[in-house]
């Protein structure tokens, strides 16, 4: 059976700069709420512990409601949380396939 993790990024009620991540294990059908990347990031890795750190897909997603500038902050900081990653393991996080 597949590790499936689906991510949706949604806005805090009544705001309009305030977002979080809902993270669902979809095998399980645990949520998660994320305030930030960070706290994502951690949460990613506990739930993967739990399969054996093997996590075949992570589905990403918003709500309708989320406000292209908010999209433009998450990519931002995603490439930015990607960059330290990649630094600290000292490889890139994605690669080309070795055939």
């Amino acid at each position: 059976m597949s590790v499936i993790f689906e991510s949706t990024i949604k806005m805090a009620q009544d705001s309009r700069e305030d977002w979080y991540i809902e993270l669902k294990d979809m095998m399980s059908k645990s949520v998660e709420v994320c305030k930030d990347l960070q706290e994502y990031s951690k949460k990613v890795e506990e739930l993967g512990a739990l399969y054996g750190g093997n996590i075949d897909e992570v589905r990403w997603g918003k709500d309708e409601n989320v406000p292209l500038h908010v999209m433009d902050i998450v990519r931002f900081e995603m490439s930015k949380l990607q960059r330290e990653l990649e630094e600290e393991m000292g490889k890139p996080l994605i690669g080309e396939e070795q055939n």
